[in-house]
């Protein structure tokens, strides 16, 4: 069966938009965490995934250097995804209570996980033309996931984000800024 979310997908793995993040990814790939050493790593931009039909969306920064950069999926394989991957399963949205690599068989119910930036940044820290490049990503992301009801954003640039697509078209009640 078709999934546009697939063909978007692939189109975020083959993203070459920012030259400084794709250099930034290939370098934390090539260099390794000595703990990662005998690993290979993803080193691409890296995808959202979750269930198709969520009606829950969280949105982070971007992946981590030695965590999503390694794994190639979001928040797997480092601390907060040890944190985050564990709530989720105490709160029924995971089959399991952790994620340490794409093939774990880890499963979200009515979850689906994305991010602002999808490559790992220098210092954690995109720059705004960076966060801007991948934006559209996040709004076919949006468009695609039919039954949203809220979202969770982790983190200030996450927030914003969110609230840079949802002001102009006012369907937020609050300006949070």
């Amino acid at each position: 069966m078709f999934n546009p979310l697939d063909e978007l997908n692939q189109r975020v793995i083959s993203c070459q938009k920012c030259p400084r993040l794709r250099e930034y990814c290939r370098y934390v790939a090539q260099t390794k965490r000595r703990a990662y050493r005998d690993q290979e790593y993803w080193g691409k931009p890296v995808p959202g995934f979750g269930d198709t039909a969520a009606r829950l969306v969280i949105i982070g920064l971007a992946p981590g250097a030695h965590g999503s950069n390694r794994t190639g999926r979001m928040f797997r394989g480092d601390a907060s995804g040890d944190f985050l991957f564990a709530a989720l399963f105490r709160a029924g949205f995971a089959n399991q209570p952790s994620s340490i690599h794409r093939q774990d068989g880890l499963m979200l119910k009515d979850l689906y996980i994305t991010s602002v930036c999808r490559c790992v940044p220098p210092n954690n820290k995109p720059l705004t033309d960076e966060m801007k490049n991948c934006r559209h990503f996040l709004l076919s992301e949006i468009e695609m996931l039919s039954n949203i009801k809220g979202f969770v954003a982790l983190g200030r640039v996450a927030f914003e984000n969110l609230l840079d697509i949802y002001l102009p078209r006012g369907e937020t009640r609050k300006n949070y800024k």
